[in-house]
């Protein structure tokens, strides 16, 4: 449920201002733009845990974000507490980039990538990659 609502954003993403792209592997290294108020959500610790614009991620880049989230969540200890947000941290806080982010840093992800990071790390969670 949750891919093809990403895969609709992918192939609906265009807008025809300059800002969008023809092809989704070209925005991984656009800067984000700015995101209307309220739109990005923060944990109490400062990790950005929503971004309230449409995801955009082909169906193979969601399903690798999604399988290097579970993959990395895997190998967590098991505490029983969510590992959403400290995935999203690592991924965050990464200097050169996690599979999870197609190997771009946070910064450089346009507000719709990071969206779709976070889309299919809640998947991941929810141990819904598949």
């Amino acid at each position: 449920m949750g891919l093809s609502g990403v895969i609709a954003c992918a192939h609906g993403a265009h807008s025809g201002t300059a800002s969008s792209s023809s092809a989704g592997l070209s925005t991984i290294a656009r800067v984000p733009s700015s995101a209307p108020p309220g739109a990005i959500g923060l944990s109490p610790t400062g990790v950005t845990t929503r971004v309230d614009v449409p995801a955009e991620s082909t169906e193979e880049q969601y399903y690798q974000a999604c399988h290097a989230a579970k993959v990395w969540m895997d190998a967590q200890p098991k505490t029983g507490q969510s590992l959403l947000e400290p995935y999203l941290a690592m991924v965050q806080a990464s200097p050169a980039g996690t599979a999870g982010s197609w190997n771009a840093r946070w910064a450089e992800l346009t507000l719709a990538r990071q969206a779709a990071v976070i889309t299919a790390a809640r998947a991941a969670a929810n141990d819904e990659c598949e």
